[in-house]
């Protein structure tokens, strides 16, 4: 049987899709993959319908790798029985490609294959197995430039550029020294910028007086020599947040100066309340009573 069939892309795009086993087997109308299959040999069930009949395979496939020429063909190889009986079927298939420019640029797939087989396939008529091979190559089209719409394969300049963890990364030198022969070589520059730490240490003493060399010391010190040398307030916070842990000196509240002012008390108001209402009272009470000797006397 021969056939050919038109996929919307270049030569070389097709012709390397079509070496990934995987994208072949998943193109093809009515395959379902064994997600368990060894790599390069997918594995799974078809479902293939000839005539008024539905017979079920479960084989694998295979891709032979096309040669260097530009015309070299891809051989499909597929194998498999009847899930539900004894017959076998082979199938060999020779796909050649070239350039076509009707409908419009893309890659025409010639293919050739033989099929043998027996078991229900045998029974089949010629023309109504011709017919399911036909209309198997032009889905497996379909399914193939709908497959690299939404995978497109590797652009062979991206697969040949080495990755960011690709790239080799030359073993830092052992030599301790190997830093000091590219720096700048002693004696050169200006005389300043090479003083050492001792230069460096003097130049920090002479900058801090001897009058407040000792309120420096004290205050970042520690001990009962820097708690009696610090203020009182310093040496109380020192004493109280050593054997603390940093959540709770992070939450403790401040002290000294730096302390909150507390709020006015709420209760101010209600505590005037509360001794206003028994002096009215009373004095209610002494006006009731005055009022009545009043009227006694008259």
């Amino acid at each position: 049987m021969e056939h050919e069939v038109y996929v919307p892309f270049p030569v070389g795009t097709v012709r390397q899709a079509l070496t990934e086993p995987e994208r072949v087997a998943r193109c093809v109308p009515g395959v379902q993959l064994d997600a368990e299959a060894a790599p390069h040999r997918p594995e799974g069930r078809l479902r293939l319908r000839i005539g008024s009949s539905t017979i079920t395979y479960r084989g694998s496939l295979t891709v032979s790798e096309p040669g260097d020429g530009a015309d070299a063909a891809v051989t499909v190889e597929a194998k498999g029985t009847e899930a539900r009986g004894d017959g076998a079927v082979a199938l060999t298939l020779t796909v050649r490609l070239s350039p076509a420019t009707d409908p419009g640029p893309g890659t025409t797939l010639s293919c050739a294959g033989t099929v043998h087989g027996d078991g229900r396939l045998a029974e089949a008529t010629d023309r109504s197995a011709e017919s399911a091979g036909r209309r198997l190559l032009d889905r497996f089209a379909e399914n193939l430039t709908e497959d690299l719409r939404q995978r497109p394969v590797p652009d062979a300049g991206q697969a040949a550029r080495p990755g960011v963890f690709d790239t080799e990364v030359p073993p830092p030198s052992l030599d301790p020294h190997s830093d000091e022969d590219a720096a700048e070589p002693a004696g050169t520059g200006d005389p300043a910028d090479a003083a050492g730490p001792a230069d460096t240490a003097d130049a920090l003493d002479d900058l801090v007086s001897e009058d407040r060399a000792p309120e420096l010391r004290a205050e970042h010190a520690y001990g009962p020599e820097a708690d009696a040398a610090a203020p009182a307030e310093a040496a109380h916070a020192r004493r109280t947040m050593i054997g603390r842990s940093a959540e709770e000196v992070d939450h403790a509240p401040p002290r000294g100066r730096y302390a909150p002012v507390p709020a006015p008390e709420s209760g101010g108001t209600s505590a005037t309340l509360r001794w206003a209402a028994p002096a009215a009272a009373v004095v209610l009470a002494s006006a009731v009573v005055v009022g009545r000797v009043l009227r006694r006397r008259r």
